[in-house]
């Protein structure tokens, strides 16, 4: 269930007579619980219910009791103090007798204490039992969950009753009209229509109850509110709808039709009006309601919230926090205060992927406090903004969410101007509505920059058509920022996509930004055609962007492909946000990886790194620079090698079958082969890949060699293996693969000779890990193609795989396949800065190397998978951890003299290093390249 599936039940579950005996479960269902889970907790004999009071308890969730009339609190107080409550950790309590409810959050203290049938106004409080991380906004105001819930019941209901209006050249006049009853609904309850409930209360009345004249109604209302009062008389408006005031804005004019109503939808659409929409926060409420018009999103309404915090990670850097410096610098200064003011009416703050315009009304809205605080300070707290809502452009491809970001910001700037106004100013000054269009509905990979927020003014012409607020097609004349010539900042949350998942369209929005570029630009992600068209925007002007990307764009391969591009160009990176995990309010959502970048070509002398540190306030770190690797290094890019750039053993990869199959046996049918032909013992070995080592699944194959293969050839079992390996080569179209049909007894590529010791790391291997799997295979075991191995090596170099250093090297300069670590031999080892190490070094290393595999053999027959688990190694594998500890303490000491205070001095050392040793003279490395067979 989402967030606006369970507020809807919760709503219910409050307006439905009390059931004290149902209630607690009728309020964990309201929650997503299943039917079998309540059926156990329900079981009188061997049920799941925990309850050492007569209550409900699920573990790890809540504990639940209804009690006598008058006794909550006492109730609330006993939930508290149970012994079970503790034991079974439980994160809420809660009592109620059918007349007063109470509720505890244990993690935090936080109480919520209301009447009963009001509870449903807290049930954002609760999400956290839905797996859903909530945010502050979202448990003080329920209002815009429950308005998006109730619209979009609406909209459903309106396409059933008017079906061609589902069609796409009907769904922007369905747009508009959401958009108009959206407005209609907050101005009647905020006194712009000089009438409480002025709209609903009209619609209930004029409107018959079969709703069979509801459509008319709505027209002539709209009808009148897009004509002035001077024509009021001449167009014939009816009474009862003369009494709306004249809003213009193209918010009612062009003559788009209305849907007509079923009974159902007239009796949604009294509900939504009677709903208090003075509460509306346009900024969560805009990012809640864009998946109404989508068929494809509606499954996740509710889940798109951007928290504001999250949005400030991007903004208050970009230039928010330069302004507020300003404020307090300039103190009571009036000639200072005058010219931050001054300052801030000429700033442009432009959102290229824009939505439904989170980010511009929070830009918005912070800009006017500090504004406001500005007009306080020089005594003039009355005085009009200066600060023209035209300033905040933004792109965006889905008509309805543009809809929604223009009435969001139109919302914003009238409640900004009651909170430092007053009402009585600010709807003095609200109607009519400008005519502007400030946000674009198209495509911004497509659009060009320049002319939306053009660098010096009105001077570039929009080469495309596009809607007026509200309103018809019309040829889009440039809008003027008003006092040109200030600063300009883009920012937002494009759409990531990786280079697969693209669609084609995507595909040709990328080839039509990056063509003439590079021809690498394939395997980049979405988000990166932002970061280019920021960087060619800042040819022609200064500027600077912030955008939240994924972390792949500064990782691996991508970073050598996007990057040079971008600095090319003159832009730099100003600040940082390295990975943190940007969660929406989807159950269970454990939330994308991403980092914030800001870019500029308007330079300081120096840059900010921000990181989450474990507060709930992330770190900031002043540097000198910042890398593609958002590393506080020189700008270098770490590019594969064929061979290791310091003295350590090569790594190869594994070897790869080609086989169909047929060369690799199960366990089971490993001992069949050698029951049946005690000879074939020689010819099955172990094989091991990534997922075997790993995880402790065992796996054989046949490897013959050419000096043996007429004694292979002579077992009927292998034999017969080996003519349908021939049979499968032979019919590949792959030149390489049809080459192999002449040696179908071996695999097609081989990197071994089969009696080497080996030490093995995975191609791919899981994040939840705080170092690499690795494994060292003894003689005769055969490494499968999805790992790699050294072969023979000393064993301090297994040292430097198991260490930490290592793995936030190849994390950064390999980068990562979705959430998993990917390793590289040529761009992961290879590279590796290892600093000159002496024989005592590795006389060490080497000790640490050994002590970790003895540590891991405590604990057979514990895989891999368990003993290197995050949540499990300290607890359970307590040697393991430290044998890692001993090795990355003694590896450390080697590269500063002291253990790393964390990842990122290690990667700031790493790349001090390795920038050190690719501008001078790689020393020899005399370890003879192995020669592998197969290969091209």
């Amino acid at each position: 269930m989402n967030a606006v599936e369970i507020e809807e039940a919760v709503s219910r579950l409050a307006e439905a007579p009390f059931d004290s005996e149902e209630f607690p479960f009728a309020f964990l269902e309201a929650f997503g619980n299943k039917p079998t889970t309540l059926k156990r907790l329900k079981s009188k004999s061997g049920g799941s219910n925990q309850s050492d009071l007569g209550g409900l308890l699920q573990r790890n969730n809540i504990h639940v009791k209804v009690c006598p009339e008058g006794e909550v609190t006492n109730t609330l107080t006993a939930l508290r103090d149970s012994a079970a409550t503790a034991r079974y950790k439980v994160k809420f309590i809660l009592a109620t007798d059918g007349k007063s409810f109470e509720a505890e959050n244990l993690a935090d203290g936080e109480i919520v204490a209301c009447d009963y049938p009001d509870f449903h106004n807290h049930f954002g409080f609760f999400l956290p039992l839905a797996g859903i991380t909530t945010v502050k906004q979202i448990r003080e105001n329920a209002f815009d969950i429950k308005a998006t819930g109730r619209l979009n019941r609406l909209y459903v209901e309106l396409l059933k009753e008017n079906p061609e209006w589902d069609k796409a050249d009907r769904r922007e006049a369905l747009n508009h009209f959401m958009a108009r009853l959206i407005f209609c609904f907050f101005a009647e309850d905020t006194n712009i229509f000089h009438s409480n409930a002025l709209f609903t209360a009209t619609i209930e009345q004029m409107s018959a109850s079969d709703s069979s004249n509801t459509h008319e109604v709505l027209s002539e209302m709209f009808r009148a509110m897009c004509t002035p009062l001077k024509d009021r008389e001449a167009a014939k408006i009816r009474n009862w709808a003369d009494r709306f005031p004249y809003v213009n804005g193209g918010l009612f004019s062009g003559g788009v039709a209305v849907p007509r109503f079923s009974k159902i939808a007239r009796s949604y659409l009294l509900h939504v009006g009677n709903l208090d929409w003075t509460k509306i926060n346009p900024d969560i409420f805009g990012s809640m309601i864009q998946a109404v018009a989508d068929d494809e999103e509606r499954g996740a309404l509710g889940m798109h919230y951007t928290s504001v915090p999250n949005i400030l990670k991007v903004l208050n850097p970009l230039f928010l926090d330069d302004l507020r410096e300003q404020l307090e610098a300039a103190g009571e200064n009036a000639r200072k205060l005058l010219n931050l003011r001054q300052r801030m009416a000429r700033i442009r703050v432009f959102d290229p992927a824009c939505g439904s315009g989170n980010f511009l009304v929070i830009a918005y809205k912070k800009m006017r406090e500090i504004e406001a605080e500005i007009n306080r300070l020089r005594g003039e707290p009355d005085r009009k903004s200066e600060i023209p809502l035209t300033n905040f452009r933004g792109i965006e491809l889905r008509h309805f969410s543009c809809e929604i970001a223009r009435l969001a910001l139109i919302i914003a700037e009238y409640q900004c101007d009651v909170m430092y106004r007053g009402p009585k100013l600010a709807l003095a000054e609200f109607l009519p509505l400008k005519n502007d269009n400030w946000i674009t509905c198209g495509n911004a990979l497509r659009l060009d920059w320049l002319s939306l927020c053009p660098p010096t003014g009105a001077g570039v012409k929009v080469q495309r058509e596009d809607l007026d607020l509200f309103g018809e097609m019309r040829e889009v004349a440039e809008i003027d920022f008003e006092n040109e010539g200030g600063e300009t900042y883009i920012c937002g949350n494009p759409p990531y996509k990786g280079g697969t998942e693209q669609n084609a369209e995507q595909k040709a929005d990328m080839s039509l930004v990056f063509d003439g570029a590079t021809n690498t630009w394939k395997s980049l992600d979405y988000v990166s055609g932002w970061f280019y068209k920021f960087a060619l925007y800042v040819q022609h002007t200064l500027a600077s962007c912030a955008f939240v990307s994924t972390n792949s764009i500064c990782q691996g391969e991508q970073v050598a492909r996007l990057w040079p591009l971008i600095f090319s160009k003159g832009a730099e990176i100003i600040f940082a946000h390295t990975s943190f995990k940007w969660a929406n309010l989807a159950a269970h959502n454990a939330g994308v990886t991403v980092v914030i970048i800001g870019l500029s070509n308007n330079l300081s002398s120096h840059r900010l790194i921000f990181e989450d540190s474990g507060g709930s306030i992330p770190s900031k770190r002043v540097v000198l620079n910042i890398n593609a690797y958002l590393v506080a290094q020189q700008n270098v890019i770490v590019e594969a090698l064929t061979r290791p750039m310091t003295l350590v053993s090569e790594m190869l990869n594994g070897n790869k079958p080609v086989d169909g199959g047929f060369l690799i046996l199960s366990h089971d049918e490993a001992q069949d082969f050698i029951n049946i032909d005690r000879r074939s013992k020689h010819f099955v070995r172990p094989f091991l890949g990534s997922s075997e080592f790993i995880k402790g699944d065992q796996r054989h194959c046949i490897w013959v060699t050419e000096d043996q293969k007429d004694l292979a050839l002579s077992i009927p079992a292998i034999r017969d293996r080996v003519n349908r390996v021939a049979e499968f080569r032979s019919q590949s179209k792959k030149e390489l693969t049809q080459r192999g049909k002449n040696t179908p007894y071996e695999f097609q590529q081989v990197r071994q000779r089969g009696n080497e010791l080996a030490v093995v790391v995975p191609r791919h291997s899981s994040e939840n890990r705080e170092y690499l799997p690795f494994t060292l295979l003894s003689q005769g075991a055969i490494v499968g193609d999805s790992a790699f191995a050294l072969f023979d090596p000393p064993l301090w170099n297994m040292a430097l795989i198991a260490s930490r250093l290592h793995l936030v090297w190849i994390a950064t300069v390999c980068g990562k396949l979705k959430t998993d670590f990917r390793y590289s031999n040529t761009l992961g080892w290879n590279t590796f800065p290892v600093p000159t190490l002496t024989d005592q070094n590795k006389t060490d290393l080497t000790r640490c190397a050994e002590d970790i595999l003895l540590a891991r053999e405590q604990y057979f027959p514990a895989t891999i998978a368990d003993m290197y688990d995050r949540d499990r190694m300290d607890t359970e594998f307590p040697l393991v951890r430290e044998a890692h500890d001993r090795n990355d303490e003694i590896l450390e000491r080697i590269y500063i003299g002291r253990r790393f205070k964390n990842d990122t001095e290690r990667l700031e050392k790493l790349f001090e290093l390795y920038t050190k040793m690719t501008s001078q003279p790689a020393p020899l490395n005399k370890s003879a390249k192995r020669k592998t067979k197969g290969e091209k």
